[in-house]
């Protein structure tokens, strides 16, 4: 699968109905879901591999990690609202992904490579940190976004943990008007892709 048939694939995955603002439930857009996939299946993290996706949301990065060729999915999420629209997403895309409930810090699983789009900590301070936590106990590999400014300590994090952050891509990241406190129509933030191994 070429990255633009991959990409309007993920196109049709659509965003989380009502995101839960303390969740920072903001839905990943489809170019950049399909760049960071592509960019895994490209390192080998892909086709073949036991994929988790840890806070998978709307489930667009589960899908497009079965979509290239993943051996197993797993989603998880805390939120049964988010799990019931990642369900219908996987049934209308044919993906064949395994969803459960469980917080991130309670997740129970083993894979090779995790995917995921965790809370960047703006409602909540540090809230990537469990994610990245778990990420690291989970899985050999993990490929992650967060906002480019902490990318010196997403660096020393993971040292910290024995982990190397070996690869990272930068991109725009248009965040729409979704909560109330948002002042602006849209607002366009820098984010980095990580690969932590």
């Amino acid at each position: 699968m070429r990255l633009r048939d991959l990409e309007m694939e993920l196109q049709r995955v659509p965003p989380i109905a009502d995101p839960d603002a303390g969740l920072e439930q903001y839905s990943t857009p489809a170019p950049i879901a399909a760049d960071m996939l592509y960019t895994a299946l490209g390192h080998g993290a892909i086709a073949g591999r036991r994929v988790i996706d840890l806070g998978c949301g709307s489930g667009i990065l589960s899908i497009g990690a079965w979509l290239l060729g993943a051996e197993s999915v797993l989603g998880i999420d805390s939120s049964p609202a988010a799990l019931s629209q990642a369900q219908r997403a996987c049934e209308s895309a044919g993906a064949e992904v395994e969803l459960r409930l469980a917080d991130v810090e309670e997740v129970d699983a083993e894979g090779d490579t995790v995917v995921m789009n965790p809370p960047f900590g703006c409602q909540s301070r540090n809230a990537d940190r469990a994610f990245l936590r778990k990420a690291m106990e989970v899985a050999d590999v993990s490929y992650s976004l967060h906002m480019q400014s902490t990318l010196p300590f997403l660096e020393d994090y993971a040292a910290s943990m024995g982990r190397e952050l070996w690869f990272h891509k930068a991109y725009k990241y248009d965040i729409p008007h979704l909560f109330t406190f948002h002042s602006r129509s849209k607002r366009t933030v820098d984010i980095v892709m990580i690969s932590i191994r």
